[in-house]
């Protein structure tokens, strides 16, 4: 029986993992770190509210004994400055992923991150490069595995408010784009399915493209 611990549960893909993750049979306990509390309530669930995603002393018990974690705290660029995109982006991410790793380190580590993640850390546009540098921060933590999932536009199935008027015509236009060009992007169902997929059973590789999770 596993145990799970996910970061943005309340987002599009974080919830469809929970849900996914309570209703597997082989799961015992799925623990959410989440800024407010979820509207969710399940015997298998442990909803731990933490407002500060640089510093997790305070509820190091609840990083112990985790099987798998799901990562999957974001921002949209240019929803905030640059200097708040990076520290969501990065110093977020290494901060509960070092936390997490010093209580488990045979835990297998699942990070949403996007396409175009720059590795090498040049990209001049914003995303390519700090998701880049979360990627290769995150790599060096060696986890016993690592798995870093790189989506193109992803779809709400359900529908949203979107951040703005690009993501709202993306989700008009995604069904006939994706009939042009398949890799443009995944629905929210198809990568969360992936990561839990992946995060359970392993996987062949350590980043996979959008194409990789269409597949």
């Amino acid at each position: 029986m596993k145990k799970v611990i996910i970061t943005g549960a309340n987002g599009m893909i974080g919830s469809l993992i929970v849900d996914m993750c309570l209703s597997r049979v082989d799961v015992a306990q799925v623990t959410c770190i989440t800024r407010k509390p979820l509207a969710l309530q399940h015997p298998k669930l442990v909803n731990v509210v933490h407002d500060n995603f640089t510093d997790y002393t305070t509820i190091t018990e609840h990083l112990q004994q985790q099987d798998i974690c799901f990562y999957c705290i974001g921002v949209y660029t240019g929803q905030v400055p640059a200097a708040e995109f990076n520290a969501i982006t990065i110093d977020y991410t290494i901060a509960f992923a070092k936390a997490l790793r010093e209580q488990n380190a045979s835990a297998s580590f699942c990070f949403l991150s996007g396409q175009g993640a720059d590795s090498s850390e040049k990209s001049k546009i914003l995303f390519a490069k700090a998701k880049g540098i979360a990627e290769n921060q995150l790599l060096a933590l060696q986890f016993a595995h690592t798995y870093i999932f790189r989506p193109g536009y992803i779809y709400p199935v359900t529908p949203r408010k979107e951040p703005n008027s690009m993501y709202l015509w993306m989700r008009r236009l995604y069904k006939l784009m994706v009939k042009i060009y398949p890799n443009v992007g995944v629905t929210s169902v198809q990568l969360a399915a992936k990561m839990v997929a992946i995060g359970f059973d392993g996987g062949t590789k350590t980043i996979y493209e959008n194409a990789d999770i269409r597949a």
